[in-house]
């Protein structure tokens, strides 16, 4: 079975909250040279595609380990059965190609 996708809080797509954070001096420096390279409109835009980049891969690496658990626990005869289903969809999809 797959792992359950965090997916953004129900209600308004875009809303905010307001928060405090302590950040080191060196941090600070960085995410307001991003927000001059990128010209974007705040420090907390940064942050937030920062914050968004992580939880993407985060859940992408979630997603390949539960893949990767799903076929680990196959039997061998598991295997043998999806990778001939692999090699029958292999040639089909060669097949309608020229089609």
């Amino acid at each position: 079975m797959i792992g359950r996708i965090m997916s953004q809080p129900s209600g308004k797509p875009d809303r905010k909250a307001k928060k405090s954070y302590t950040l080191s001096l060196r941090s600070v420096a960085f995410l307001e040279t991003i927000r001059t390279q990128r010209r974007a409109a705040s420090v907390s835009s940064v942050l937030e595609e920062i914050v968004q980049a992580a939880q993407h891969e985060h859940e992408r690496l979630s997603i390949g380990r539960a893949v990767s658990d799903y076929y680990s626990s196959l039997s061998d005869a598991e295997l043998t059965g999806q990778a001939r289903w692999g090699e029958f969809a292999l040639g089909e999809f060669s097949n309608t190609e020229g089609a």
